[in-house]
């Protein structure tokens, strides 16, 4: 393991520096905590953990399971349980819950969304909404990670599932609940043609998540991706595929725009 030492003291000199500079009223308050944004992580060696990111952008630091060892994601939670009120990790399965469970033991999960999260302050929900759509029931795991963040973070969340565009009277018979939503995230594989139809009737940002989900020619979400960045129905902005996470991130920016 490498020493960390050295990096981790010069932070700290730097942080002593900073305080010091403030009692001294060498700086404001104001330039003191525009300091303290830009501090940089927590070094767990094989991590480096944003742990400022919340003071920067009032959202915290998240935890992209897939692809990590269980060891470190466990490491990862229990070292950010020690900084941060509230944690979100992603794409976590059942194993990986488990392992942190035994650690943590307010850690929750939802499998359908595939999200571990500890909340020790629940956010007051925003009062205007964002409306979680989906073309099919497939869809709905990419919608349940899009949601469960949504209300992780805060966001008011409304549903409205298995409304695509085969049976458009479906989307017809909630005109009230889609146009009175604050954004809207249309969620289709196929051949994503669902966020184009909801821009179509809808004076409010509509974020467009392509899924895998699809015969041969659906191209494990090519083909909607492809739709989605062509449609010509304005107000229409496309994130990657399967990717509810970073819709949601986007809609709960937008809903708390200006409150």
């Amino acid at each position: 393991m490498r020493d960390t030492e050295p990096e981790d003291k010069m932070e700290k000199e730097r942080l002593i520096e900073i305080l010091n500079h403030y009692k001294e009223g060498k700086i404001s308050l104001e330039e003191t905590l525009k300091k303290l944004r830009n501090l940089p992580f927590e070094n767990i060696d094989f991590a480096r953990l944003d742990t400022h990111r919340n003071l920067r952008t009032n959202y915290p630091e998240v935890i992209f399971c897939q692809g990590k060892k269980i060891a470190h994601v466990v490491k990862i939670f229990k070292t950010l349980y020690k900084i941060e009120k509230n944690i979100i990790a992603t794409r976590a399965d059942d194993r990986v819950y488990r392992a942190v469970k035994k650690e943590i033991k307010d850690a929750e999960y939802v499998k359908e969304a595939k999200i571990i999260y500890v909340q020790k302050e629940k956010p007051v929900p925003t009062k205007d909404y964002v409306l979680v759509i989906t073309g099919g029931t497939s869809d709905i795991p990419v919608a349940e990670e899009a949601a469960v963040t949504l209300e992780f973070f805060g966001s008011r969340v409304e549903r409205l599932y298995d409304v695509g565009i085969a049976g458009l009277h479906r989307i017809l018979s909630h005109l009230e609940l889609i146009q009175n939503a604050s954004v809207i995230i249309a969620i289709a594989g196929m051949e994503g043609a669902l966020p184009g139809v909801i821009s179509g009737i809808v004076n409010v940002p509509v974020i467009a998540v392509p899924t895998s989900i699809g015969y041969g020619a659906n191209f494990s979400g090519i083909a909607p991706l492809l739709s989605m960045l062509n449609s010509c129905a304005p107000g229409v902005a496309v994130v990657n595929i399967d990717n509810g996470f970073g819709a949601a991130y986007l809609a709960d920016m937008i809903n708390k725009k200006g409150k």
